[in-house]
C-alpha cells in the first residue's frame, strides 16, 4: 500500500488537465488506451454503419474538424503536444434515435442522429462536439479506467497494462468513455462532465463558434427532460446546475472567440 500511495503521489503531482489545472492520476500508457479506442471504434461502425452523403453527416465532420485544429493548435502553443500524440482523428454520425456523442481516447468519434433535433444548429452541434473532445484531451477515459482498476487491485506497479483480448479490460474501456456507466463511479463522471463543459466552450471559442450556444444547448435539454432522479444518484450533473456553471464561464470562454 505504501508502494502504490507513492506512485499515486509522485503521478498526481506531475499531471494537471489543460485549462483547468486539476491534478489526476492516470496509469495507464496513452498508446494503449488509443489501441483500445481504435479497434472498440472500428467494431461499433461495424455495427453501427456511418451515415454519409448528408448535410448533417459533412456538418459532424466539418465540426469536429474546427475544433480538433483549434485543440491542436492551443495544446502546441502551450507545449503540450504530447495530449494529442498519436491521434487519429475520425468523426461519423450514425444512424439511431439516441440523444448521444462521443469521443473516445485517440480521437474517435461519433454523433448519434437522435441528438441534431436538441443541436438544432451547427453551432449548437459544436457545443457537443467541444464537451467530448475536451474528455479526450482530459484524459477522463484514461483516469476513469485507471480509478476502477485500482480499486480491483491492478495498480501493483508504475503503469497498468490492458488488451483488447480481455473481455473485463473492453467493458471497463466502454464505460469510462461514456459508453456505458455504473453507480460506483458516479461521482468521478459528473466532475468529469462539469470540466468537460469548460472545456468544451473554450475549444468551440477557438474553433470559431459562439460560446453562448452551450448555454442555449442545454437550455434545450432541459426543456426536453422531464422528471430527472437526484443529482446524487446521476451520471450526470442535472441541467440547471451545468447551465450555471457554464454561465459562470461564459466570460472567460468569450475572450477565445473570434468569429470564422
Amino acid at each position: 500500500m505504501v508502494l502504490l500511495f507513492c506512485i499515486l503521489f509522485v503521478t498526481e503531482s506531475c499531471t494537471r488537465v489543460p485549462l483547468t489545472g486539476r491534478r489526476q492520476v492516470t496509469l495507464i500508457p496513452a498508446p494503449s488506451m488509443q489501441s483500445m479506442s481504435y479497434t472498440q471504434y472500428s467494431q461499433f461502425l461495424q455495427q453501427n454503419k456511418p451515415v454519409t452523403g448528408t448535410a448533417e453527416a459533412e456538418m459532424v465532420k466539418r465540426v469536429g474538424s474546427r475544433i480538433a485544429q483549434s485543440v491542436t493548435a492551443y495544446l502546441q502553443s502551450k507545449g503540450l503536444q504530447e495530449r494529442v500524440k498519436g491521434f487519429q482523428w475520425e468523426y461519423n454520425l450514425v444512424q439511431s434515435n439516441e440523444v448521444n456523442a462521443w469521443c473516445m481516447p485517440g480521437g474517435k468519434i461519433a454523433v448519434y442522429t437522435g441528438i441534431l433535433p436538441i443541436t438544432a444548429t451547427e453551432a449548437g452541434l459544436a457545443a457537443v462536439m467541444g464537451h467530448e473532445i475536451a474528455h479526450a484531451i482530459a484524459n477522463h477515459g484514461n483516469e476513469r479506467m485507471t480509478q476502477a482498476l485500482i480499486l480491483q487491485g491492478a495498480a501493483a506497479v508504475g503503469t497498468i497494462a490492458i488488451s483488447n483480448q480481455n473481455p473485463q479490460h473492453a467493458q471497463l474501456f466502454q464505460q469510462a468513455v461514456g459508453i456505458g456507466g455504473q453507480l460506483g463511479m458516479l461521482a468521478y463522471s459528473r466532475k468529469h462532465e462539469l470540466e468537460a463543459d469548460e472545456m468544451g466552450m473554450i475549444f468551440m471559442a477557438k474553433a470559431g463558434y459562439h460560446p453562448q450556444e452551450a448555454i442555449d444547448l442545454w437550455k434545450r435539454m432541459a426543456a426536453r427532460s422531464g422528471q430527472k432522479p437526484p443529482e446524487f444518484l446521476s451520471t450526470h450533473p442535472h441541467e440547471a446546475t451545468r447551465i450555471a456553471s457554464l454561465q459562470k464561464n461564459l466570460k472567460r470562454a468569450m475572450v477565445y472567440y473570434r468569429p470564422h
